[in-house]
């Protein structure tokens, strides 16, 4: 069909190019009018098919065009889609990072407060301790120079220093 229209023209431009001029006037010349109206009807004739390929391949075009677009534009709302979820989940993380973090600081900072509670108690048990070790061994010491004292009368060692006599010196101060 495509070759039909444009042979058809050829013929036109030949049948024209070929024509004899018509005297004093170069630009004018003298056809066969039924030959030239013939190719014109032929012409007619073809083109409308030719055209409505045309207009059929021109709507096949835009629908791929339209097509395309379309997927392209679906393919865009994905990406995007899917990028908002990675942000939004980047976003769920770090907030979690950061409460984890925050958890881990409260539990730092009360282990640190039960460690310096841990280690006062221990240092007035320890203190207290001292201290009733330090009375007690003064008591012995006392009562080791009331005994020192008392066998000391007699250097033989037949005081009247008894066991009941010692029993009864308060050694841890009570």
């Amino acid at each position: 069909m495509e070759n039909q229209a444009l042979a058809i023209i050829d013929m036109l431009y030949t049948m024209i190019a070929e024509a004899w001029g018509v005297p004093l006037g170069n630009d004018k010349c003298i056809v066969e009018r039924d030959k030239a109206l013939g190719l014109l009807d032929d012409l007619k004739a073809v083109l409308p098919l030719e055209l409505s390929e045309a207009r059929r391949l021109v709507n096949a075009r835009d629908e791929f065009v339209n097509s395309a677009k379309q997927e392209a534009e679906s393919i865009r709302r994905g990406a995007q889609e899917e990028a908002d979820r990675m942000l939004e989940k980047q976003s769920v993380l770090l907030a979690a990072r950061e409460r984890a973090d925050e958890i881990v600081r409260t539990a730092e900072e009360k282990s640190q407060g039960v460690r310096q509670a841990a280690n006062s108690f221990l240092d007035d048990a320890l203190r207290k301790t001292e201290e009733a070790m330090a009375q007690a061994l003064d008591n012995v010491r006392a009562a080791r120079s009331q005994f020192r004292a008392a066998t000391a009368a007699d250097p033989v060692g037949r005081s009247d220093v008894t066991l009941e006599d010692v029993e009864d010196i308060d050694l841890l101060g009570q």
